[in-house]
């Protein structure tokens, strides 16, 4: 009896999860239930991968799926000196990723917990407190969900661990079960938003959120012969009268009563002889589809109407199964949904401000851009989806020139170089963040974040001067970078950090430990050191308090502002598409990509469209001559007088550039003119080059002086 007692046991051990210690089978929930008999091991593979301890050091043949036996035993007996947070019981093998947050559970504890389970790159798990959460652009105009959309049922319309919504539409809000289950049944090939229909931002988001995506075909592609009926031809005759005596279904292979299937539904029939067609005819039309291309195609029309106790099909189930001419399928007018340049992101976002009539004023008074635009946002009706009406006015003039494009566009191209230092310190083209308490105290890096999405949304030039370092702690790119003590900077203490780091003895570490000891004590870095070894703990750890702890609220604060617009969301979502357009530096003009930017607009008259072609000719090597400094204008400054901008914003122009020509009867006082607003440029059409050069030239470096003034 004792052995059967023991036995049992023994029995139910073994068939228990080692890690979980529970003996569920059930695999949408915690995985498949693997048991290796040999070594008297069971397992639920989620239980598995998330487990903190553990990683996949065989091929995908070895143990279970490359976890070797021994590794995943080590596993067990380290989480079995862990107490779960949850059921309080040892055997708690999943972390928090937060590497200061202790709290430990068992897998299906946390999912019980609001845990969030990360099925992707290093399989992270976060606890409630540090899980991810998700938000809607602060310009989103998206009406609140009344049901979720998967199973239809009321929804309360709060983001929540248990209520998610789509990325790229915002519209659609579901059940996380729900989603969870469509995950399950659709998986990776089939698995998308059910409103519009987008795949790959909507895949990313829902693994970022804890959504598991199995990597396999879809369940209804697994049934074995799923779609076996679709293999079943049509074979009946629907005439109204059927002529053949072995019936409706007979059908022979060649003759009169061969069932020929209608050319465009296929869900039709008829015998050759019931249709009265001819012996060599092959294409027939139903009747309802005759009806729909008569006069378009050269089909035999089907005179006579099927029998009504007929097996047809319906005319809905015709119309699902063809697509006629005039449709064609639903394409995807987003282009960042797809996971497309920062260019194309940036345009989709600018969609959304064009939709609003309104316009926001801004008065600059002389070169105080910066002061202009502090003000515009503290401002009460401030609305960043309306279009900027910027007005210059000079100490020196007391006229105001009229609001139009082109001053928007010079004043987010002032705006963005005056903002590098406001709460930004580093050399140029690689700044960080710098810790002030004054720009704490006014919420200055909420507005210098805020007023960067405004820029780079509404036309401004792209940004380019953050540094790697800044770039990383906001958007975690690339993934795994540790940084370095070269990323500190040149502050007071990087000198004092490298010491650190170059010591080649344990004494020389402690003297260098001793001369940034208040540094040391301020970061929590102060320890004692018993060898070499544990210097590269300890820059570390100053580096990680230099750049992420100390500068916590700041980056906080920056990173909202940075929401405004949905700037911040699509960034964080492809952060290798802008990473060019936050850290490095525009590429310089050219003459080529200059002449590319513009769309030459040709008279209609042969002979003008002839003199027009030859001044193109001037353009082109009038563009060269800037680019090598043979002209008193650079490239710079042409873009300047043609659109506003000295380089090509980084969402691009709206409307392209264009190049027209003037045609004067007194070609010695034509000069060139530009409507920025329109991003359009005049050339005069003159006899010779020496004479277009020196309109150019004039026209151009006027417009620098005014500026100037």
């Amino acid at each position: 009896m004792k052995r059967r007692i023991r036995r049992s046991r023994q029995e139910y051990l073994i068939d228990c999860c080692a890690l979980c210690k529970r003996s569920e089978n059930c695999p949408d929930k915690y995985g498949e239930k693997i048991t290796l008999k040999s070594q008297e091991l069971t397992v639920h593979y989620f239980c598995l991968l998330m487990s903190s301890g553990i990683y996949q050091r065989g091929e995908e043949n070895e143990g279970i799926y490359g976890f070797l036996v021994d590794d995943i035993k080590q596993e067990v007996r380290r989480s079995s000196r862990l107490r779960c947070a949850v059921c309080k019981t040892n055997g708690a093998s999943v972390g928090c990723y937060i590497k200061s947050c202790q709290r430990k559970v068992h897998f299906p504890c946390g999912k019980q917990h609001q845990f969030i389970f990360q099925f992707t790159d290093l399989f992270p798990s976060y606890c409630k407190d540090h899980s991810p959460t998700q938000s809607l652009p602060v310009s989103a105009s998206v009406n609140e969900p009344m049901s979720c959309s998967v199973c239809l049922d009321p929804i309360e319309p709060v983001l929540s661990y248990s209520i998610l919504k789509c990325p790229a539409c915002h519209g659609s809000w579901f059940h996380r079960d729900c989603v969870q289950n469509q995950a399950h049944s659709a998986a990776m090939f089939f698995f998308r938003c059910t409103l519009c229909n987008n795949k790959d931002m909507f895949q990313q988001e829902m693994l970022r959120m804890g959504v598991h995506i199995p990597e396999r075909d879809a369940s209804w592609e697994l049934e074995e012969n799923a779609y076996g009926e679709l293999l079943q031809v049509y074979q009946h005759c629907d005439a109204k009268k059927c002529l053949s005596h072995n019936g409706r279904t007979c059908s022979s292979r060649t003759g009169w009563f061969q069932i020929l299937r209608c050319a465009l539904c296929g869900s039709s029939g008829t015998h050759r002889k019931c249709a009265s067609l001819k012996l060599d005819e092959t294409n027939w039309a139903c009747e309802d589809c005759a009806a729909a291309v008569d006069g378009t195609a050269s089909l035999a029309r089907h005179t006579d109407s099927p029998q009504p106790g007929g097996q047809r099909r319906s005319r809905s189930s015709k119309r699902s199964l063809t697509l006629t001419p005039r449709q064609s399928p639903i394409v995807c007018k987003r282009p960042f949904l797809l996971g497309g340049s920062a260019r194309e992101i940036l345009q989709e976002l600018a969609s959304q401000t064009s939709q609003h009539q309104l316009s926001m004023p801004v008065v600059v008074n002389g070169n105080k851009v910066l002061e202009a635009a502090m003000e515009l946002v503290k401002r009460s009706d401030f609305n960043p989806s309306h279009a900027l009406a910027v007005r210059f006015t000079s100490s020196k003039h007391n006229s105001s020139p009229d609001t139009c494009p082109g001053n928007t566009r010079h004043f987010l191209r002032l705006l963005v170089q005056q903002l590098q230092n406001t709460v930004f310190e580093g050399p140029d083209g690689a700044k960080t963040l710098t810790l002030n308490a004054r720009a704490l105290r006014e919420d200055i890096y909420f507005d210098v974040g805020c007023l960067l999405s405004l820029c780079l949304v509404h036309g401004g030039p792209p940004l380019g001067f953050f540094s790697r370092a800044l770039y990383l702690c906001l958007f975690n790119f690339p993934m795994d970078t540790p940084l370095t003590v070269e990323d500190m900077g040149n502050t007071l203490f990087t000198d004092k950090v490298k010491k650190i780091q170059e010591s080649k003895s344990l004494e020389e570490l402690r003297e260098a430990m001793e001369s940034a000891s208040e540094y040391l004590e301020v970061a929590g870095c102060t320890r004692p050191v018993e060898s070499l070894s544990d210097k590269d703990t300890l820059v570390k750890d100053i580096v990680s308090f230099h750049l992420i702890t100390r500068m916590q609220l700041p980056v906080q604060r920056f990173c909202e502002g940075l929401k405004t617009l949905g700037v911040f969301d699509q960034v964080q979502m492809f952060p290798g598409a802008f990473v060019g357009l936050f850290c490095s530096s525009h590429d310089k003009l050219t003459a080529d990509t200059m002449a590319a930017l513009f769309t030459v607009q040709f008279s209609d008259q042969e002979e003008t469209a002839g003199k027009e072609s030859t001044v193109v000719t001037f353009w082109r090597h009038y563009l060269l001559e800037c680019e090598v400094g043979r002209c008193a204008t650079s490239l710079e400054d042409v873009l300047i007088f043609a659109t506003s901008a000295d380089v090509v914003p980084a969402v691009g122009f709206r409307p392209s550039p264009t190049l027209s020509f003037l045609h004067p009867l007194d070609p010695a006082g034509a000069f060139p003119m530009s409507q920025p607003s329109s991003n359009r440029l005049l050339l005069p059409v003159v006899p010779s080059y020496q004479a277009f050069k020196k309109h150019m030239e004039y026209a151009v470096c006027q417009l620098t002086v005014l500026q100037s003034i």
